[in-house]
Formats: C-alpha cells, structure tokens, sequence
C-alpha cells in the first residue's frame, strides 16, 4: 500500500478541551457532532431532517463516492446523546443543516483556538477532518473492532481504514498487560 498522510488525532484532554471551549449552540453542534459521529465536513453540511431516524437514534448519511456516482453510498451511524441533544432542538426548527462547509471550518478553527489548541504536535491546524480522525482513533482504542469502523467511517478498504491504527507505545503495552 502506498504511503498515506496519517493525521495526528486530538488526545482525549485536548478532546474535552476543545469540546468545552464551545460557547455557542452552533459551535457545540458542528464540534461535538463531528466529534462523536466521525461525519466528513460535507456529510455534515449535507445532513436533513430526514436523514435522522430519532426512534432508532441513528444517522443516515450519503458519504463520499459510491458505485452509483458521487454521494450513492449510504451507511449509517449511531447519535450519541449529547448529540441527539443537540440535533432534535436544531432539526425542529429547520429542514436541512443551515451550516456551510466554509463556516463549520472557521468554526473548528475558532473553538481549536479559544481551547489553545491551533495546532497539532506536528504544526498542522486541526481541521474538520482531525475532529473524523480523533473519533475514530477513539473508537479503536474503546475497542470498536476495526470492520466496524470500516463501516462508521463509509470507507471501502479496511486498509484505509487501518490508517487510524497509530497507536502509540504506551497504548499498546497497556492493551497488552490489559489483556495478557
């Protein structure tokens, strides 16, 4: 496989830090849905009142590509509670997400910086997508088993998804003794 960028996810303290520096309705609801979801930013933008099924407290969403054309590819993902929290006030008042994808990116970028966290370790800004890769390198490390996340994150190849596997030292000795 061909060398891929690996994104340096949020730790879980710079997770809660930039969570807790939301100060907005608006902000918690692009942070925290992009947190606890893994959505791309134009999966985000594109949700609807309809594509949320609040029964059964889940999420369906047309994700990149597919073999029907751009956006044919559906999965589905499950709503945490504070972001069904959040969605269900939302949705009652509109119809689709009013959000933009060019303001969901300055809206990261804000709250990124009121947390006093513009940068990754390796200088890169944290993005929309650092939010994806924070959830689903979470995931692993809560023992989401690598096909499920295949499944949340609407990737093809489990190879792709194996990308979000950078574990550091310290997380494999201590699944190691966990488990040993």
């Amino acid at each position: 496989m061909p060398y891929q960028y690996r994104r340096e996810p949020l730790t879980p303290d710079q997770a809660t830090r930039i969570a807790n520096a939301c100060n907005t309705p608006e902000e918690r609801l692009v942070v925290w849905t992009l947190l606890d979801t893994g959505l791309r930013l134009r999966e985000l933008a594109g949700l609807t009142r309809q594509s949320i099924d609040w029964q059964g407290q889940r999420v369906r969403v047309h994700g990149k590509g597919g073999p029907y054309g751009a956006r044919s590819k559906v999965r589905v993902i499950p709503l945490t509670a504070r972001v069904r929290a959040l969605l269900e006030p939302y949705f009652a008042l509109h119809d689709t997400f009013d959000i933009r994808p060019k303001t969901i990116q300055r809206t990261v970028t804000r709250v990124a910086n009121r947390a006093g966290l513009g940068r990754t370790k390796n200088g890169k800004a944290i993005t929309p997508h650092t939010l994806r890769h924070t959830f689903a390198v979470t995931a692993v490390q809560k023992g989401i088993s690598l096909p499920a996340l295949q499944r949340l994150l609407g990737h093809d190849h489990l190879e792709t998804t194996s990308i979000y596997l950078n574990l550091s030292p310290e997380h494999v000795l201590d699944e190691f003794h966990a488990k040993w």
